[in-house]
């Protein structure tokens, strides 16, 4: 029964907010004619009828959602793999902070222009805008993690003759996981946005653009539909983060509750 009160609660916590939120959103927009106010019903019509039609999906959303996908996939390969090296090369990492710190500071909605004229306006632009944002959380907190990896771990490593890859595999990574699974959370939230603003520039299809012609429209629930949808999306992402993460991080959170314990 603890188990199952648990449980509960915490269902109430996570649903019992945004229940109250769409109830006060409904009694404010009760009866009202004004066109950017819609009320909730308005709004959850437009999300059924605009967002779950078969030729919306096959158009707009399923290839946002892919392009999201490839691009943070390549976000996340790019930036630990490059995160590795740089970590473990001293030399390397004073070589390149400057670099580094110069293209980071750079909004990449600034470069959607010059990705424009490089790339064109199909989906390897947005692809480049996505992964342009979203690969420096992974790759700066690789950097850090494996930098900080415990020196006691690398000399016991050496010491068991555990060298080269598979020192990587079992002792520098797993040490730098925690780190580096934060910055796959703040990648995934870079992407969602950058998502979004890639389609908003010459394009003619996907999740941005539809958000922006329903706004130029005036078709103001429609708009609210979209903005929901990419909420939804948001939420979903982040529960399957959560499931990964305490998969492959299971020994670091079962150590710290031990540790509170």
């Amino acid at each position: 029964m603890p188990a199952v009160r648990r449980s509960l609660v915490s269902i109430a916590f996570v649903v019992g907010l945004p229940a109250l939120l769409v109830v006060a959103w409904g009694l404010a927009t009760q009866g009202t004619t004004n066109l950017y106010y819609p009320p909730p019903s308005r709004v959850l019509d437009a999300f059924v009828t605009t967002w779950l039609a078969p030729e919306t999906l096959t158009r707009d959303v399923l290839p946002s959602l892919s392009r999201f996908a490839i691009g943070v996939l390549l976000s996340i390969v790019i930036g630990i793999v490059a995160g590795t090296a740089i970590g473990a090369t001293p030399w390397l990492r004073s070589l390149l902070e400057p670099m580094l710190e110069f293209f980071r500071a750079i909004p990449p909605v600034v470069l959607v222009p010059v990705l424009m004229l490089l790339l064109g306006i199909d989906d390897s632009m947005k692809l480049a805008v996505i992964v342009s944002g979203s690969v420096w959380p992974v790759l700066l907190n690789t950097i850090e993690g494996v930098r900080g990896t415990d020196p006691v771990l690398v000399d016991t490593s050496r010491s068991y003759r555990v060298r080269g890859v598979l020192a990587y595999r079992y002792v520098v990574l797993p040490a730098a996981s925690p780190q580096i699974m934060a910055g796959v959370r703040l990648c995934l939230s870079i992407g969602l946005i950058l998502m979004v603003i890639s389609e908003m520039f010459a394009s003619s299809s996907g999740l941005g653009y539809q958000i922006v012609f329903f706004q130029r429209q005036y078709m103001v629930a429609e708009m609210w539909s979209g903005i929901l949808l990419l909420g939804l999306v948001g939420v979903l992402v982040a529960g399957v983060f959560q499931l990964v993460e305490r998969r492959v991080l299971h020994w670091y959170h079962g150590s710290r509750e031990v540790a509170r314990g």
